[in-house]
């Protein structure tokens, strides 16, 4: 049994999707859901992304802490008139809660879902904590694709009503060790079912202009859409920690120095021997670099063929996607109408 947007040609009917499907450069930010049962904050970060991204990716659990659950913040961006991928992770659920999630998610209006794997429990706030990991990302996928194109559940049993029709994304590291081997298991998502990818940081421009052309050598930019992952930066401190603690992250240090250039004026004093407004200064200083290097990052992105959107991920910062999205020359986002039954 198939909805209205298996009859015009999309898989799922998302806006994300026939952004994508029209040509049009995306453009997918993030929300956080809090660490408590308050909608208010889902709604004020929804209100400062409205109008600046065509979908809003809601974390699930991220870095193993708890919050609100992706499927719930995703209900509530739906009702705020905004599109949700729901972030589902493998860590939490077994199969029999993964698929019902996903039937209850579709349910309650959501149509994109990215499958992650999900940081080990040990990262988060209940190291003691029963991991489940029945399956993988890539199992996950298989999952969502059967369920919305051969209308089966993973045990081989038909749906009885009204399948899930999900446009279906996955992540992906490029520069995670073996860094050889990424376009391959970027390869395997893709043949699992993956319409979208969505990568890791990037700040490395050669470094990924190499990673996209191993992608398009095995074709893989012309069966999925391809969307970098960019964020900005908010102080040389966060910088240093990401590129030195990060797997998966490289930053050259130019961009580093950058930042500590920025903050220059009030260089020489100790933390505690600066003035309340100096800190704000700096800090200030620090963000409106960040954001701008952002800006010089998508630009440069814009012009790698193969490239089909980007992701900002400025994480507790929803502030900083607008004036990233305008100032890269992305707004307004396009408005692309459903098509008729």
């Amino acid at each position: 049994m198939a909805d209205q947007s298996a009859s015009n040609g999309y898989l799922s009917g998302s806006n994300l999707e026939r952004v994508l499907k029209s040509g049009n450069f995306a453009v997918t930010a993030e929300l956080g859901p809090p660490q408590s049962a308050d909608a208010k904050v889902i709604r004020k970060k929804a209100a400062l992304l409205r109008g600046y991204c065509d979908a809003v990716n809601i974390t699930d659990n991220q870095t193993a802490i708890v919050r609100m659950s992706s499927i719930g913040a995703g209900a509530i961006l739906v009702s705020e008139g905004l599109e949700p991928v729901i972030q589902m992770t493998c860590r939490d659920r077994n199969r029999l809660a993964i698929q019902s999630d996903i039937l209850g998610a579709y349910a309650l209006g959501m149509r994109n879902i990215l499958c992650l794997t999900g940081d080990h429990q040990t990262f988060g706030n209940h190291p003691q904590a029963k991991n489940v990991f029945d399956i993988d990302s890539v199992q996950l996928i298989q999952i969502v694709k059967n369920l919305r194109d051969e209308h089966v559940f993973q045990c081989g049993d038909p749906l009885k009503g009204l399948e899930p029709r999900f446009f279906i994304g996955a992540a992906e590291s490029p520069f995670a060790h073996p860094i050889e081997f990424r376009p391959y298991r970027l390869r395997k998502k893709i043949k699992a079912g993956a319409n979208f990818i969505q990568t890791q940081l990037v700040f490395d421009i050669p470094a990924f202009e190499c990673f996209m052309e191993k992608v398009r050598a095995l074709g893989l930019h012309q069966q999925a859409y391809i969307l970098a992952g960019v964020g900005p930066l908010k102080s040389p401190a966060m910088a240093r920690y990401m590129k030195e603690s990060v797997p998966g992250i490289l930053i050259p240090q130019e961009l580093i120095e950058r930042l500590e250039e920025a903050g220059r004026p009030w260089a020489g004093k100790s933390k505690d021997e600066l003035t309340k407004e100096e800190k704000k200064a700096r800090s200030e200083a620090w963000k409106r670099t960040g954001i701008e290097i952002c800006i010089e990052l998508i630009q440069k992105i814009l012009k790698i063929e193969g490239v089909a959107g980007v992701h900002i991920m400025a994480i507790e910062w929803e502030e900083a996607v607008e004036p990233i999205v305008k100032g890269a020359g992305l707004y307004p986002r396009p408005v692309i109408e459903p098509l008729a039954a």
